[in-house]
């Protein structure tokens, strides 16, 4: 899957559901969690309001009007 593929598909599923970890998110497309930060900076210099909570108990979503 392209890198544009990944980061639109993820774009997607974060919009469907609630807070996730980027943990889930690197198992769902197969990728490593440095992959996955790495596209949620280039989501967010895209514009998409990637909102995050860092630590245990934290998380990963897209803020609503995204």
């Amino acid at each position: 899957m392209s890198t544009k593929m990944r980061r639109n598909k993820l774009t997607l599923w974060l919009r469907g559901r609630g807070p996730t970890t980027v943990s889930e998110a690197a198992d769902r497309f197969d990728v490593s969690e440095r992959t996955i930060f790495r596209d949620l900076a280039a989501l967010r210099g895209r514009g998409v309001r990637v909102l995050g909570d860092p630590g245990r108990g934290g998380g990963i979503w897209l803020r609503k009007a995204a």
